[in-house]
């Protein structure tokens, strides 16, 4: 059963850009963003140590990647045009 949800012009705009960039509906974009919300999320304490210890390297002047280049990449998730991270 499908239901109607009232937002405003902006937040509509939003949701129909973001949609199209990922190539779904705005219905199964909401249904995504719902479900990232409700999944618990388990983090092992190894995880977070690598965590801290990667940041520490940003925070020491290591070298980072530009979010537009991260942003290009992830676009092509599910695409024929996507490589590794280090294919790319």
């Amino acid at each position: 059963m499908m239901q109607t949800i009232e937002v405003d012009e902006t937040t509509a705009a939003a949701l129909r850009t973001l949609a199209s960039e990922r190539g779904m509906s705005v219905s199964q974009l909401v249904a995504e963003l719902v479900s990232f919300d409700s999944e618990p999320v388990s983090v092992e304490s190894g995880n977070i140590a690598e965590l801290d210890r990667r940041w520490k390297a940003v925070e020491d002047g290591r070298a980072t990647v530009p979010n537009a280049e991260v942003v290009r990449w992830l676009r092509t998730w599910g695409t024929s045009a996507f490589r590794s991270w280090r294919e790319r």
